[in-house]
């Protein structure tokens, strides 16, 4: 089920003229991949170059025929606020989806509109992530600092896969804990008990990009 796409959130980058480009110069280029209103008045979006100018569902078509296999789901029993920078980094990775588990709604700020070109689903609960993860042949990984848990720098992180993680502070539920194939941790040397929700989603998702990307595809 896709997640509700009436939340507000901040536009991408509002009505500033400091950033993205103008009009376009000359001669519009042809094809359909080009929006005519922004070719017209300029974009300000939150795209990298190669998306200049193109329509939403251009670019959207675009990142698809190039998006990694694993997954990022999350929990979201306490209307997390970290979920915003999960989706805005895992849009950055090129990951398949995003999975919401839990309350449906969560704050877009943190996502600076990423949202819109990232695929997000929802599940009322982690039986729903188990059934979606199993008709995919995805392996889920739960991402928890706990006892048993593999260290993220020793571990063989699958290809296929489903990154999952918890709340801030509490972490993984117990029954997300049940359902995952495998747990890994990340190595910490200071006095903290935890990485922010946010932080320790970007560093595994790297860690499985270090591991299984093409690196010549990226910007």
């Amino acid at each position: 089920m896709t997640v509700d796409e009436q939340q507000t959130g901040p536009t991408e980058w509002g009505a500033r003229e400091d950033v993205g480009v103008g009009p376009w110069p000359g001669a519009w280029p042809e094809g359909d991949r080009y929006d005519p209103e922004l070719l017209a008045d300029g974009d300000r979006r939150n795209v990298v170059d190669a998306y200049r100018y193109w329509r939403r569902e251009a670019i959207v078509s675009d990142v698809d025929a190039r998006r990694h296999p694993f997954h990022v789901a999350i929990e979201n029993f306490q209307h997390d606020h970290n979920i915003g920078t999960v989706v805005r980094t895992a849009n950055a990775f090129a990951a398949a989806a995003v999975h919401i588990v839990g309350r449906r709604r969560w704050n877009r700020r943190g996502a600076m509109v990423t949202d819109r070109y990232q695929h997000l689903l929802h599940h009322e609960d982690v039986t729903g992530l188990a059934e979606f993860a199993a008709a995919k042949g995805l392996v889920v990984v739960g991402v928890d600092n706990r006892p048993g848990a593999r260290p993220l720098e020793t571990a063989e992180l699958p290809r296929d896969c489903v990154l999952l993680f918890g709340q801030e502070g509490p972490g993984l539920s117990a029954p997300a804990q049940e359902m995952a194939a495998m747990t890994v941790s990340i190595a910490q040397f200071g006095t903290t008990r935890s990485i922010n929700a946010g932080v320790a989603a970007g560093i595994v998702m790297h860690a499985w990009i270090r591991r299984h990307a093409d690196l010549a595809t990226a910007w």
